[in-house]
């Protein structure tokens, strides 16, 4: 079996940009991946046809290979862009290898250690009586760990104005009465989407009464490590990172200095199944469980699902959407994973169980998206 094409596709899907490579082979079996660099899906299609020339001839069976070659086989190696085209291609060799064997994904990572795959659900509602009302009706419907966003997601048309000091008083508010309302049987969570400094999040966390928050994912931006070990010296919620994480080595000095207590891991961004399953494997040799990101179409999910069943560190899975609308995906994809009793079940499927309607997608258009603006009050750009 050898590698004849690989095509990536970027079209617009209701609420997003949908980035996905399929790799067919001279036997007919073919297989789905995706990339999850969110916004800049043009660059990592501009990648995946640069390592289209090479790939094309080789046997796909040999992943482990072929990773290392596409990571290893320029002068610039790794980084956001080219790890989500690797991810994208690894997952879709899994999946064609999966097929060509008959069995599902899981069982190339070495079986399943589970049957359903526990969900966290988010609400998305403003700080205020809209969000005691949203985190109480997921309640209601039997979610037992539920994780609040900022609440200000900003628009795309014109900058919002966000002062951190400011909002995060209103948040530590209202995420009190949150947890006053849930109860403590209810998991409760809050991602900060890297908004703030590192005193801002002391102060932050300061504001509430301990133990409102069960993790706090990414107050801060990611590239400092000792930011991020100042801060963990301060605070004693547990912290959630790893969205934005693309290898091994960008998560081992959060592993090694036990900063992050859950790897909000990214299997579209970082590196597909072949780095995701190493990642996986150094959290838990810090007794670190795995909290994926799951952001994107079915093709995302579903490989999550196959990545959640396969390691022993599992938390929570992200489900998704929580602030947009998945409904035009049920005409673009096959077999799309639901959600059952607040789970999902594993896939016995052979592949990833869930396939793709090239007809509909091939000619669709891609939009170009920016993520909101936010800015200060002085006219200054701040983190969405």
């Amino acid at each position: 079996m050898r590698i004849t094409d690989v095509k990536a596709y970027g079209f617009w899907a209701g609420m997003r940009n949908v980035c996905l490579v399929k790799v067919e082979t001279d036997q007919g079996v073919y297989g789905w991946g995706e990339s999850g660099l969110s916004g800049r899906e043009k660059a990592v299609i501009g990648a995946v046809e640069h390592f289209r020339e090479f790939l094309l001839g080789r046997d796909p069976k040999q992943i482990g290979a072929l990773w290392q070659e596409m990571y290893r086989g320029q002068y610039f190696e790794g980084g956001r862009v080219l790890a989500a085209a690797i991810a994208a291609i690894d997952i879709a060799l899994h999946d064609l290898v999966a097929k060509s064997l008959n069995v599902p994904v899981y069982q190339l990572l070495g079986g399943k250690q589970r049957n359903h795959i526990p969900l966290f659900a988010t609400s998305a509602k403003p700080m205020g009586p809209e969000l005691i009302e949203d985190v109480l009706r997921l309640k209601d419907e039997g979610w037992n760990v539920i994780r609040t966003t900022h609440g200000l997601n900003g628009v795309t048309d014109k900058p919002t104005i966000l002062e951190p000091c400011e909002n995060l008083v209103l948040i530590a508010k209202w995420l009190t009465k949150a947890k006053e309302a849930l109860g403590d049987e209810v998991i409760l969570g809050m991602d900060y989407h890297h908004r703030l400094s590192v005193p801002e999040t002391v102060s932050f966390i300061n504001r509430m009464p301990r133990g409102t928050l069960d993790f706090i994912e990414e107050p801060i931006r990611d590239e400092s490590p000792a930011a991020y070990q100042a801060l963990r010296q301060m605070c004693d919620v547990p912290f959630a990172i790893g969205e934005e994480f693309t290898s091994k080595w960008d998560f081992a000095p959060y592993i090694e200095k036990n900063i992050t207590n859950f790897g909000r891991i990214d299997i579209c961004n970082a590196g597909g199944f072949t780095e995701s399953m190493k990642i996986a494997a150094m959290c838990e040799s810090h007794y670190i469980d795995m909290m994926p990101h799951n952001p994107l179409s079915p093709i995302c999910t579903a490989a999550s699902i196959h990545y959640c069943a396969a390691i022993g560190n599992m938390a929570w899975l992200e489900l998704n959407p929580y602030d947009g609308d998945m409904t035009d995906f049920d005409r673009y994809f096959v077999d799309r994973p639901l959600v059952n009793n607040n789970a999902f079940d594993v896939i016995e499927k052979p592949g990833l169980g869930v396939d793709v309607n090239e007809e509909l997608i091939k000619d669709l258009d891609f939009k170009f998206w920016e993520a909101p603006r936010l800015i200060k009050k002085d006219g200054s750009y701040t983190n969405w």
